[in-house]
């Protein structure tokens, strides 16, 4: 099956599909053609619009303690997520890229157009096996609006398709779909490239703020190897400051005036930070850009002063790379 997808691939067949309401078309929904990054002859497509949902992001790096207290100040005007459990829940995905990394590149250079494909996992990974339930994402970015569309298959299906390029089974709404994902990854030649985890606690907006979602992401960690979601003790590392988390604000439009009047009495400001990226340049995959974010951007609240009739413990010698892969566990 891979061999025939890359016969069809570099012949530049193009692919009709179908459409109850408008009959036979030739999909062209992915970006408008003056954004198109593809080479002449490409014949990627975007399925129809399956688990489809267009935002607006905004993000900002908050330290934890004070993470907390907007959290709760927003609680007195949204809800929390039902599917958010006290403490938050687990956010786990594997990344695809080219060779040469051209995903990381695009978010680097700011490509109006970009995209990223991704397994994602909700919850822990502990008993993850080959029937766990996981989405198959494709998120992309056409000027400033966020669009995300996925599928949920079981997590060895999505292994087959995405490590295997297998056409696996799938509903016929699901079609376009994963003739997508395949085009992309047998175009591209893309392969697993780097996993990323967090701590995720959810807020949607009610009455009036309908389409409003703010999450706080924590121990946001990840790893370029090993790329099993069911590894029993997996050897990650902090990707960002473990005392730092990211407040994420997604609209479908607007942002309600009441958030951006928080956000300026907070003093919080925006930051241009990508949980991948972030991966990438921990293990040196990529250089650090201007945009990483790393200890020394974000230094660790000072320690409580010692007492002046008291000596200061006795600190171990570091062993700087054992303990955060410890940490991040």
């Amino acid at each position: 099956m891979r061999g025939r997808w890359d016969r069809d691939i570099r012949a530049g067949r193009r692919k009709v599909f179908f459409s109850k309401s408008a009959g036979p078309r030739e999909d062209r929904g992915e970006a408008p053609p003056t954004e198109r990054a593809e080479a002449p002859g490409d014949t990627l497509h975007v399925a129809s619009r399956l688990h489809a949902f267009n935002r607006f992001e905004l993000k900002y790096l908050v330290p934890v303690d004070r993470a907390a207290e907007i959290r709760d100040e927003l609680a007195e005007r949204m809800e929390w997520d039902p599917h958010s459990p006290p403490g938050g829940y687990g956010v786990w995905s594997l990344y695809y890229d080219t060779p040469q990394l051209r995903f990381y590149w695009e978010k680097i250079e700011g490509l109006k157009f970009r995209r990223k494909l991704r397994i994602r996992h909700y919850g822990d990974l502990d008993g993850v096996t080959g029937d766990s339930p996981v989405c198959v994402e494709i998120k992309q970015r056409v000027n400033r609006v966020t669009q995300k569309r996925r599928i949920t298959l079981p997590y060895d299906v999505a292994r087959r398709l995405c490590d295997d390029r297998e056409t696996v089974e799938h509903s016929a709404r699901e079609s376009a779909f994963v003739q997508e994902v395949l085009e992309l990854i047998v175009r591209l030649n893309l392969r697993a490239t780097a996993v990323t985890g967090y701590q995720r606690e959810a807020l949607v907006g009610r009455d009036a703020d309908t389409g409003l979602r703010i999450t706080f992401d924590r121990r946001v960690r990840g790893r370029d190897r090993d790329f099993h979601f069911g590894i029993a003790t997996p050897e990650n590392r902090f990707t960002i400051p473990p005392h730092m988390s990211v407040m994420e604000v997604k609209v479908n439009e607007r942002t309600p005036h009441w958030i951006t009047d928080l956000a300026a009495r907070r003093d919080l400001n925006l930051v241009r930070i990508s949980k991948y990226v972030q991966s990438i340049e921990a293990f040196g995959l990529a250089p650090r850009s201007v945009f990483h974010i790393g200890a020394a951007d974000c230094p660790p609240p000072a320690a409580p002063a010692t007492p002046t009739n008291e000596q200061p413990p006795r600190r171990r010698p570091a062993q700087r790379s054992a303990s955060a892969k410890a940490g991040a566990q």
